[in-house]
């Protein structure tokens, strides 16, 4: 157990938007209710999931919905820890702790706000190891865990629970229509987790994988260092593409946003074109429309200036950036976690194939 400094908040704001492969939401305004947050005197830590007791409850949380919605509707921390007490209150017992759902964008930085207005520590893991759109892509879900009961809170007071389903595509399918009537965007606890689910089938570590990506991020950019380099070293990740996005078309439908950027190459791939298709997140980028990365890899759309990451909300014309891909978590690259999140789960007629096997890019 050690307690967050704000400048590590900080890091994981950076490094979180980094995993989040465009989606989870910008957590520009989670990080601006935890700069409040520890000014009024409020502090956070974060504990290791092999700390937990094998009977111990955990609080997963996220916000659920369109990330571009969330750059109208502001973060309120108030809201992601009501719906923590919700689902406290129907499971009897009182949380251990609370972790991300994901550990990618504003969604990372979720249950700092809740455990700072709750006093529960943070668990040092996620269900996805970065964003995901749907509640069945989760390692949870590939491990036949229990879907329910989910909450989703409303600033306005609507307090929704989906008390039993029959399968994680249901609740999908239920608590996205319900995200949808909320305007696309709610604050979720999902299914409560015990110690010993955590420890079988969380992905481990990964808030302080976040914080060093977006601790190398920043030193680089102190230093005038290439900060893509830094997280190529640290995430141990491959550059596939450099260009400016000379095209995006996006909409948000069904409490998604979808949509496609149009990246022309500069430097050594100029010449070229990369497509790049998203559904909240990125799923599957096209050189010369031949696939060459694809989900569960996490593909990353970075400013190749600063380093830091283009949510699918916020890429536009003109921008410079460099497109990396970083290892998928290994519970995904199972046939049942591809089946889960792999490329034909989100409608696409590909078998996955790793750019990690395919010698250089090119």
């Amino acid at each position: 157990m050690r307690e967050l400094a704000l400048d590590d908040v900080e890091a994981l704001a950076v490094g979180a938007w980094i995993l989040g492969t465009g989606g989870g939401g910008s957590p520009y305004l989670g990080l601006l209710n935890m700069r409040r947050l520890y000014a009024v005197g409020h502090r956070v830590s974060l504990m290791s999931p092999l700390d937990l007791a094998d009977e111990d409850w955990v609080a997963v949380v996220s916000n659920m919905g369109a990330p571009l919605v969330g750059q109208e509707r502001f973060a309120d921390s108030r809201n992601i820890a009501r719906a923590v007490e919700i689902q406290q209150g129907l499971l009897g017992a009182k949380f251990r702790a609370v972790m991300p759902l994901e550990i990618g964008g504003g969604n990372g930085i979720q249950p700092l706000m809740a455990a700072a207005h709750l006093g529960f520590p943070v668990v040092d893991a996620d269900t996805m190891g970065r964003a995901y759109p749907e509640a069945q892509m989760t390692s949870v879900a590939v491990g036949d865990l229990r879907p329910y009961p989910c909450v989703l809170y409303d600033p306005r007071g609507i307090e929704a629970v989906v008390t039993k389903v029959p399968s994680w595509r249901w609740m999908e399918r239920v608590s996205r229509k319900i995200c949808v009537e909320l305007g696309s965007i709610a604050s979720t606890c999902k299914a409560p987790r015990t110690g010993r689910e955590v420890k079988d089938w969380g992905i481990h570590f990964t808030v302080t994988k976040a914080i060093g990506i977006g601790r190398c991020v920043r030193q680089a950019q102190r230093h005038q260092e290439d900060p893509v380099e830094a997280i190529l070293d640290e995430g141990h990740g491959k550059l596939i593409f450099r260009g400016k996005v000379i095209d995006v078309a996006r909409r948000t439908t069904e409490g998604f946003l979808r949509g496609r950027a149009l990246i022309e190459g500069l430097d050594e791939d100029r010449g070229s074109q990369l497509d790049v298709a998203f559904q909240n997140e990125w799923v599957v980028a096209w050189r010369d429309k031949a696939p060459i990365a694809m989900s569960p890899e996490l593909i990353c759309v970075l400013d190749t200036v600063s380093g830091e990451a283009f949510g699918t909300e916020t890429i536009g014309y003109g921008r410079r950036v460099s497109v990396v891909v970083l290892p998928a978590p290994s519970v995904f690259l199972t046939p049942k976690g591809l089946d889960h999140v792999g490329p034909r789960a989100f409608g696409y007629d590909l078998d996955f194939r790793s750019v990690f096997d395919q010698g250089r890019v090119s």
